[in-house]
């Protein structure tokens, strides 16, 4: 009996190397399941869609790999596109794959269940591309064509709805073979790493920033920057390109006001692998005067806000490698008070500190003493990983998952989760505020389920909105929904079966993680804001 389009999509995605699915299968999606159970692949319930897509998420930035979802029809589908914002946003490789109804209805308006008069017209700005498998002979060209952006282009997700009738047809051949042979990323010209080296052989000034886009250039660009002697700051994407104890270091510390004077006084910008996006920097541009050389896969960012002396569409490690061959024997041309400048950067980071950040810098040094080297740190959009953001050391990039660019509230605990599946070995921190983890909550299900080896889910509760009652407060506006009651934290967990603490001090809460990173599934610890600082 030849196989169904869903049965045969599944092997297929099993031959391209898809390990691990995330989902909820659903009445539209159960021909997609049908073949599963035949192959390696992992599926992974989420309790929400949304959820679906933020594990993807963290799956694939742990891993390089794309992460993929099965959701059904409508509003499987909306229920993740804010999901799929953010990696498309951060640059993400996500693989979303939903039903849809019916080729005969599609445009028809006939109130099928679950019908959406234009899914692809929802998933097209938060994609790569999308598109609709009308017979199954579509399949392999489809997700060879989302293999095609995810190998050989800036990685975004891509959706790609097949009709429930092409789910339950039979294949006319079998195809489940036929993986395609993705082009690999340009490599620069040889006469433009030229320019470039002699334009940094030149600088007495020079900088590096590098972002998301250069994590798998991490070690040419650490040697690039040893041999030339050169600053290297990342973007939060690229956090742990260089350990942050390198003396050549200067973290991701773009978005403070020690390091916006350094920018200013530089000579030549490496830019490679970053759109130098203001999510990066918390304000509108850097004070770039020197020259620019910007090294990115994607040509759009040549001309932006920062128009580059010497613009480079290349792959960055083939880039980085290439100009450290070219830079061969020379000698650093950098001022020695230059480099001095960035070893007092730590120092004067510290010393910008407000008292909010003050006590974030105390929770997060407790954090870093009891954190395992390999341990993976998941965070939310609140206020204490803000400030880890620039201050949290991390060695290896691929270990702070943020979401930065679209800045989604509850993205820390499933994509913790998905970092978890991806890593199983190595120990997870979540950190979440109180507004955040209630979005994404549920997941605590899945983790309770999927997880047998550390995760840490640590819930930093100010009780409040607390960034947006700030924003407020400093704009004369009477704050109005930001103090939300919140739930009994400790018997929320406890009730979805994790194990939990409440810790009275930062003495304690170093006692409380050394405890849960030594237990074999998952920990939750609620940090009161104002017990612990009273």
């Amino acid at each position: 009996m030849a196989d169904t389009g869903g049965e045969a999509l599944v092997k297929l995605l099993e031959n391209y190397g898809v390990d691990t699915v995330f989902g909820i299968p659903g009445v539209h999606t159960l021909e997609l399941y049908r073949g599963l159970p035949q192959t390696g692949i992992r599926h992974v319930l989420t309790r929400h869609e949304q959820g679906a897509g933020f594990m993807a998420d963290g799956y694939a930035r742990v891993t390089g790999k794309p992460g993929v979802c099965f959701l059904i029809t409508g509003p499987g589908l909306t229920n993740a596109a804010t999901a799929i914002g953010q990696a498309y946003s951060d640059s993400v490789p996500m693989l979303v794959i939903t039903s849809v109804n019916e080729t005969h209805t599609l445009g028809k308006g006939r109130g099928c269940l679950h019908e959406t008069k234009d899914q692809r017209a929802i998933t097209a700005p938060l994609t790569a591309f999308s598109a609709t498998a009308r017979t199954p002979e579509d399949l392999p060209d489809l997700i060879a064509r989302a293999f095609a952006v995810f190998n050989s282009q800036r990685p975004r997700p891509v959706h790609i709805e097949v009709a429930m009738d092409v789910l339950a047809a039979p294949v006319a051949r079998d195809w489940t073979g036929e993986v395609a042979v993705s082009a690999r990323r340009p490599a620069p010209c040889t006469e433009d790493i030229e320019r470039a080296v002699a334009l940094l052989a030149a600088a007495r000034r020079p900088l590096i920033i590098a972002g998301g886009g250069a994590v798998e250039a991490a070690p040419e660009l650490q040697a690039l920057a040893e041999a030339a002697q050169v600053p290297l700051f990342t973007t939060v994407a690229g956090k742990g390109i260089v350990p942050a104890a390198h003396p050549l270091s200067g973290g991701a510390t773009l978005c403070t006001q020690a390091v916006w004077g350094l920018v200013a006084d530089a000579d030549l910008v490496l830019a490679i692998g970053t759109e130098l996006a203001d999510t990066d920097m918390w304000r509108d541009t850097l004070p770039i005067i020197g020259d620019i050389v910007r090294i990115d896969i994607d040509s759009e960012k040549m001309n932006d806000l920062y128009p580059a002396a010497l613009p480079i569409v290349a792959d960055s490690r083939q880039a980085t490698a290439m100009l450290l061959a070219a830079w061969g024997a020379r000698s650093p041309n950098t001022d020695s008070d230059w480099l001095a400048r960035v070893e007092q950067l730590p120092a004067l980071v510290r010393q910008g500190h407000a008292a909010l950040q003050e006590q974030h810098q105390q929770v997060l040094d407790r954090i870093g003493k009891v954190l395992p080297e390999d341990a993976l740190v998941a965070t939310d959009m609140t206020q204490i990983a803000y400030t880890g953001n620039y201050v949290f050391p991390r060695s290896q990039p691929r270990r702070w998952l943020h979401p930065t660019g679209y800045g989604t509230l509850g993205y820390g605990l499933p994509a913790g989760i998905g970092a978890k599946i991806a890593a199983p070995e190595q120990p997870v921190l979540v950190i979440a505020g109180d507004g955040g983890f209630l979005y994404t909550v549920q997941e605590l299900a899945t983790a309770v389920e999927e997880v047998d080896t550390a995760l840490v889910v640590l819930v930093y509760n100010n009780a409040s909105l607390g960034q947006i009652r700030d924003d407020m407060l400093e704009r004369n506006i009477e704050p109005v929904g930001v103090l939300p009651r919140n739930p009994d934290f400790i018997g929320l967990a406890r009730a979805f079966g994790c194990q939990v603490y409440q810790p009275e001090s930062l003495h304690a809460l170093a006692g409380d993680l050394s405890r849960a990173f030594g237990y074999a599934g998952v920990s939750f610890i609620e940090v009161d804001a104002d017990r612990l600082f009273s």
